[in-house]
This record gives C-alpha cells, structure tokens and sequence, in this order.
C-alpha cells in the first residue's frame, strides 16, 4: 500500500479547522485521516522525502534562474516538547538547505519593540522560490502577550486583525501558508520533560521555566483556540496536528508540504542558452 493510499482523507482536509471547532475536543495521540500503524507512517516518511526534495528542488531551481513566482512558509506553534525541533530536523531537513529560510522568533528587542510587532515578521518572510519556516512565530505575540498579559485586551483584539491583514498581503505576493498547531497533550509534555532529566544530552533542552508554563496551561489552550478561531482564513488556514505521535506529526506535516508545492506545480527552468551549441563547445574544450 502507498503513503497516499493509507491516507484515507487528504492531510488538508483532516487537519483543517472548520466551522465550531474545539481544541479541547481534538484527541491528541489521533491520526487523523491516516490509516496506517507506526512502522507504516516510518515508512511513508521516508517514501516521502523524494517527492518533497524533487518539488523544493524545482522551486529553488526557479528561485537560482529568477524565474520564481511562489513560496511556502511553515508557520510551526506549539507547547514546549511537542516536536517543533523535530520536525525541521526529520521533515524541514530532508530537502536542499539552500531552498530554506529559518527564523525562530524569541524575546523582541529593544529596537523591534520600538516598531509594531509584525515588523520583524515581514523581515523574515521567505523570497520567491523558497521555503520558509517560522518555529514560533508572530502568533506568540496573541498567545504569550495574552496569557502573560504583556498587552491589554484591546491591543490583542487588535493584532487578530492585524494578522490576518498581513496574512492575506503574504498571499498576494504568492506565498503558500501553511499553518500547522502541533497539539501535545499536558500528560504527554511531563512525559518528555521527564526525559529531559534523566539523560544528560538531553538537559540542555530542559529549562525550568517550562514548569512555571505548565501552571498556565488552561490559559495557553484558551488563548491557542482563540488565536485560531480568529485567524484562520481560505487564504490562511490553521492545521491542527495531534502531537503525541511524534511519527504521525512529522508525516502529517511532510504530506501538507508536498501538497502546497504540487500546487504550486513548479516547472524547471528553461535554458537560457543553446543547449545544442553549448555541447559541442564543451565537447571541442
């Protein structure tokens, strides 16, 4: 069986919220619309990366020859140990580096704080031809400005529609969104942040502020499903991932990205030159 027969109902179409959607309904070690056990999605992974690597090869082939009119941009949020790191490396990772533009959006400095807060976001969206990733986001800006009320209520009522402004401009200069919530369950992260501990490789990944969110976590879900329901768009649509399978979330991501580039469909660059002449002076050197 392939990876796109196991997948019962395309990943978009899954994975997209639609019209009276719960986040507190969506059950977090689910596969939706993927039919196939671990060992099957481990598989489909790895089946998937020719695909995903020739399209963002074509694309960044176009971007090399000027001839580039798309984009996509992998808009990833999440709470802490959901598997964002995870799915740069294994998904993100297996295409040409040179294609990808990362950016992971920390504390604003002094200097973007002095500017509205989507003025470093618009520094960093991907050029034609490429694939951005934003591993966090603009959207921290109405997820831990609201919960730790770093603005008032009217200036987060605000950025919702300042978001989906900006969203739309993206989309009109052909970039691709694909927004994706890896969704972990509270069990799930104590489980993970459990392990952290009890291997030394992996304490560097341990921050103890991740207990501290913890105590939050009702607020963090309220603030997640409002941010969703507020900004996702035809144009935007928010991906909501159930996150305790690390191999399903990584699949599930993999398969929206193949989708958004072979709708894209880019072509390879037609040579600029003779190719014929070109053989023969390099036959005759």
């Amino acid at each position: 069986m392939s990876t796109s027969e196991r997948w019962s109902v395309p990943a978009s179409e899954a994975l997209s919220v639609v019209p009276g959607f719960r986040l507190a309904d969506i059950d977090t070690r689910a596969t939706p619309g993927y039919d196939g056990k671990k060992a099957d999605g481990q598989a489909d992974l790895e089946a998937g990366i020719a695909p995903l690597s020739g399209l963002q090869e074509r694309l960044f082939a176009q971007s090399v020859a000027g001839t580039a009119t798309g984009s996509v941009l992998l808009v990833l949020q999440a709470m802490d140990t959901a598997g964002k790191g995870g799915i740069v490396r294994h998904v993100v990772g297996s295409v040409d580096p040179q294609g990808v533009e990362l950016a992971s959006f920390k504390k604003p400095t002094a200097e973007e704080l002095s500017h509205d807060f989507l003025w470093r976001i618009r520094k960093r969206l991907p050029d034609a031809g490429r694939i951005g990733v934003f591993d966090r986001s603009h959207y921290e800006d109405v997820l831990i400005g609201r919960v730790r009320q770093l603005a008032p209520a009217d200036e987060i009522e605000r950025r919702y529609g300042a978001i989906v402004g900006f969203e739309a401009e993206a989309a009109d200069l052909g970039i691709r969104l694909v927004k994706v919530m890896l969704h972990i369950s509270k069990d799930e992260q104590r489980a993970r942040l459990a392990e952290r501990l009890e291997r030394p490789d992996k304490h560097w990944k341990y921050n103890p502020s991740d207990v501290d969110e913890r105590e939050l976590w009702d607020d963090y879900m309220d603030a997640y499903q409002a941010a969703i329901e507020r900004t996702s768009t035809p144009l935007a649509p928010w991906h909501v991932i159930p996150a305790d399978r690390k191999w399903y979330a990584r699949l599930a991501v993999q398969r929206l990205l193949i989708d958004a580039l072979t709708d894209i469909d880019p072509r390879w660059p037609t040579a600029d030159y003779d190719v014929k002449e070109e053989k023969r002076r390099l036959a005759a050197s």
